[in-house]
């Protein structure tokens, strides 16, 4: 419940305390006294806009503040508080601030809040219901809202919507995938014969290279081999060897070795160079004995390599490992490919999956509605007789249409003033007045169905008097035995009903008008009530009558 508000500079209230009861809460006063203000202030903390040009002194902030009395078990509230960090306490004291410049601040228990958390705390601890807030009623949402919260699908709705969210998210994804696939399987076909053709050459690194030193030296074969021929037989063969001569210096060397110091390293290194050249003439015979001229090896080597030079030219490049590279590459693209559409077939295969699971939620809310439409149609137009409205009828449509995030079902409340037989959309009948009662009636049904500790009705009763007065009286009155009830009106049969009376008043000081409220009595609510009925100087009629009707409460 709103336990306290607290407004301080705000349009033509300098300073005001409110403290409600339980129950049934009642403000009156004259046209002009300030009532829509305190909702407008009241409004503030339940996260409307602010503006600088509400302030009644342009040097001071103004402040709103509400303290509100709720219980932890409050589910919703929980889990807000919780992901904000705040602490859930009995008392949740909300409050505004509006600076001089127009900026606002809001804060939950002394923590910053931005306005969007505020209005979704606010939204859970309080329900405030304006003369122009019967427009809702005539929305599809807000029909399909009611009929929910009678129906108590709410768990039902939530993994419904998660699971829609996720097929949504993942139809979007596979079109994505989807296209993608399009575009590389036109490149397909292309890469895989490229592909193929190089797969096909069974390259090696720096194969090409290879090859074409192996023909060179083939090609070469007669004048290498006779160079060498040449080159082995002065070192070993011919008529004077460098080798054997080398030899000989080695041992008349060694002889004077030990006749001078630098002479035994010239020796050492005398004997490498003949041993160096030794192994080079052994070398050299192993490389002239292992070339042979083969016509048939050239022919193929010179096949190999012009097929290869076919493949440098193709794609532009001048080594083995640059055609390795895009063969590489064209392989991860084909591989890429295949691999989209086995990745596609498996999120196919999910989507198939949520589409089934989605289907069954949709059609398990469909049928909790559409069990739930006639009842509570017959609920509401036994209100409707109550608040004198006798041959108005409502029904409630509800038919199977496209899936989107509220399931399957498509809701609609058909009226019919006058017991015509002719339902119309609510939204294109009904009257300012009806759709006042209608709503109350409405209102009155789901409260019980949701956890709003507060219900605020601002002049829901424009345009009814007599009975339906005093009969939406009743139905607000019973309405406070499970809720707190804050009602603005100008219907004595109303006002007779409260548990607690107040009386918005203006009041000059120091030559300005200010906003004043006080509790009445129950003396002062009775001639408060009679002034209701007959005018500022009631008459004793009105005054037995007023009696009467608080009595009769």
């Amino acid at each position: 419940m709103l336990l306290k508000l607290h407004i301080t500079n705000y349009a033509i209230i300098h300073q005001l305390e409110i403290d409600f009861a339980k129950g049934f809460n009642i403000i009156t006063g004259e046209t002009g006294a300030g009532k829509s203000i305190l909702l407008g202030a009241l409004s503030l903390i339940l996260g409307d806009r602010a503006d600088a040009a509400t302030l009644m002194n342009k040097e001071k902030k103004c402040i709103v503040e509400g303290i509100f009395v709720t219980t932890k078990k409050n589910e919703a509230l929980l889990n807000i508080f919780a992901e904000q960090d705040i602490e859930l306490e009995e008392q949740i004291i909300i409050r505004r601030e509006i600076a001089t410049n127009g900026k606002s601040r809001a804060f939950v228990n002394d923590t910053p809040v931005t306005l969007n958390i505020l209005k979704s705390i606010s939204s859970r601890l309080v329900d405030l219901h304006q003369q122009f807030d019967t427009l809702e009623l005539g929305e599809v949402a807000f029909q399909r809202e009611v009929v929910d919260a009678i129906a108590g699908t709410q768990t039902l709705l939530t993994q419904y919507q998660t699971d829609y969210k996720q097929y949504s998210k993942l139809k979007k994804e596979l079109a994505k995938l989807e296209q993608q696939q399009l575009n590389n399987t036109k490149e397909l076909d292309y890469n895989t014969y490229q592909y193929n053709e190089l797969a096909e050459a069974k390259l090696q690194p720096n194969q090409i290279e290879n090859w074409e030193q192996q023909l060179k030296v083939l090609n070469n074969a007669e004048h290498i081999k006779a160079t060498l021929l040449q080159i082995t037989g002065t070192l070993t063969n011919s008529e004077q060897p460098i080798v054997p001569q080398l030899k000989q210096l080695v041992s008349v060397l060694k002889s004077i070795s030990t006749l001078h110091n630098d002479l035994p390293e010239l020796q050492s290194r005398l004997i490498a160079t003949t041993i160096e050249l030794d192994d080079i003439a052994a070398t050299l015979e192993q490389i002239n004995d292992g070339l042979v001229y083969d016509a048939d090896t050239i022919e193929t080597l010179t096949d190999s390599v012009n097929s290869a030079n076919k493949l440098l030219k193709k794609h532009n490049v001048k080594s083995t490992d640059n055609l390795l590279a895009i063969q590489a590459q064209l392989e991860q693209s084909i591989q890429q490919v295949q691999g989209i559409t086995t990745y596609i077939t498996h999120k196919q295969n999910e989507l198939k999956q949520l589409q089934k699971n989605i289907a069954q939620q949709a059609n398990t809310l469909h049928t909790k509605r559409v069990a739930q439409c006639e009842p509570i149609a017959s609920k509401i137009n036994k209100l409707l007789h109550q608040v004198g409205m006798p041959n108005a009828v409502l029904k409630i449509d509800c038919t199977q249409h496209d899936y989107n995030e509220y399931g399957n079902s498509h809701i609609e409340f058909l009226f019919d003033a006058n017991r015509t037989n002719k339902y119309e959309p609510l939204r294109k009948v009904a009257s300012g007045g009806e759709l006042s009662r209608l709503m109350l009636c409405i209102k009155s049904l789901v409260a019980g169905a949701m956890q709003l500790p507060v219900l605020i009705f601002d002049e829901i009763d424009t345009g009814i008097s007599g009975e339906a007065a005093k009969q939406v009286g009743i139905i607000m009155s019973q309405l406070a035995q499970q809720h707190q009830v804050l009602c603005i009106t100008h219907q004595a049969q109303i006002a007779a009903k409260a548990t607690a009376h107040y009386f918005v008043y203006k009041s000059v000081t120091n030559n300005n008008i200010t906003t004043a409220i006080k509790l009445l009595t129950k003396a002062e609510q009775i001639t408060t009530i009679a002034q209701m009925l007959s005018g500022e100087k009631p008459t004793d009629a009105a005054l037995e009558n007023a009696k009467e009707m608080v009595a009769n409460n």
